[in-house]
């Protein structure tokens, strides 16, 4: 002991002063170190959320409250009910090539995997308002479920239906339709294509603003259901309105004795309308060489589905029009015409085969029926037609 103060002695330090002095560095070291430590990891905390901010955009993001359940932040469509569902809105952000792609996927396995009840598709192909909606809401009422609507209006119209109507938010995106031009083929193409998005319906007619059904719903659905054919008036007219339409430029596509002729309003079923949408064969002949004086919409689908699918077809209409006044529309009727014995004789004389077999129900629809005419439907629909 006394060596040992005698050694610190002689490098001139005080024993006791250097073991105080000693003492009291070791805490403010270790302070100072975990400070360091927790002051890097704080700076490296803060660079790495800045880092995955900035790498995933993670913006306002507000966790809810309401819950005590984690929610996933979305839910990728792979399951089968999304693949089967039919979209919630017909409105959607597609361009035309995009929906008649996505419209085209047909399964080629007849027996569908999950319960499905066919439906009706009615697509109405109009310039603005449907004058007759009153009447087509007393046809709809009590089938829902069986049906779906489309409807195809001027780009700049915009509907006032109430959300208590069938046709509330069935409005389509959709461009202008120039009648006689590849326009309305165009919009006859866009609704079929909306139509086939949902699975479910398996047979698509196309109506107008001026067209009335002449018989219930439920007849309605049995008569199209359980036929054969699809109904689409087509024949050969060897005068200047038919074969004189005709363009020798659609060679070998279409040949003059290929060239059809029929009304554009018409019934398909599912397989067809597929057909139509995905049809870029006969689509650009007709598209560059049938103009007026060739009016497309009366010999498009007529001439393309008859080369293609002429077993499927009953060549004939469901709606009803006048010619016998002559020009280059159809009669139309109002209040004065309207009668029970008016619409008798649509069908009195009239015969057509329906599944091969003779019949006097020829027609489903009639047109063309002016908007002076509703009141007086509305007052006599169930003695005229039913419902």
């Amino acid at each position: 002991m006394m060596q040992a103060r005698l050694m610190a002695m002689e490098e001139g330090k005080e024993p006791s002063m250097a073991i105080r002095s000693s003492q009291p560095r070791v805490l403010p070291v270790r302070l100072l170190q975990f400070f360091l430590i927790f002051l890097g990891m704080g700076i490296a905390l803060t660079i790495f959320s800045m880092f995955m901010s900035r790498h995933f955009r993670f913006e306002n993001v507000v966790i809810p409250v309401t819950s005590s359940k984690i929610q996933p932040c979305f839910k990728e469509p792979n399951d089968f009910k999304s693949w089967i569902k039919p979209p919630s809105k017909v409105w959607h952000q597609m361009n035309d090539s995009q929906l008649l792609w996505r419209a085209s996927f047909d399964s080629q396995i007849k027996l569908y995997p999950f319960k499905r009840v066919p439906k009706l598709a009615f697509m109405f192909l109009t310039r603005g308002p449907l004058p007759m909606a009153p009447l087509w809401e007393r046809f709809f009422k009590g089938h829902k479920g069986k049906y779906t609507i489309y409807i195809h209006a001027l780009p700049m119209y915009n509907e006032s239906y109430p959300p208590s109507s069938v046709f509330y938010r069935r409005q389509i995106p959709s461009q202008v339709a120039e009648w006689g031009r590849m326009s309305m083929c165009d919009a006859e193409r866009r609704l079929l294509a909306n139509a086939l998005l949902d699975l479910s319906n398996e047979w698509f007619i196309l109506l107008s603003e001026a067209c009335i059904p002449l018989q219930s719903f439920s007849i309605v659905h049995l008569y199209i259901s359980r036929s054969w054919y699809s109904f689409m008036e087509i024949y050969d007219d060897p005068g200047p309105f038919g074969r004189g339409r005709y363009n020798d430029n659609m060679e070998p596509v279409v040949n003059l004795t290929n060239w059809r002729k029929g009304s554009q309003w018409f019934e398909i079923n599912r397989k067809l309308a597929v057909a139509v949408v995905e049809d870029d064969t006969f689509y650009p002949k007709f598209e560059q060489f049938c103009r007026p004086a060739c009016y497309v919409d009366e010999h498009y689908f007529q001439t393309m589905l008859s080369i293609r699918w002429p077993h499927r077809l009953a060549n004939r209409t469901l709606t009803w029009v006048d010619w016998s006044r002559g020009g280059a529309h159809p009669g139309t009727f109002g209040k004065a015409d309207m009668s029970k014995e008016f619409f008798k004789k649509m069908f009195d004389g009239q015969t057509c085969l329906y599944n091969s077999q003779p019949t006097w129900a020829c027609y489903l629809f009639a047109r063309k029926i002016a908007p002076s005419a509703l009141d007086i439907l509305l007052q006599h629909s169930f003695e005229y037609f039913g419902y």
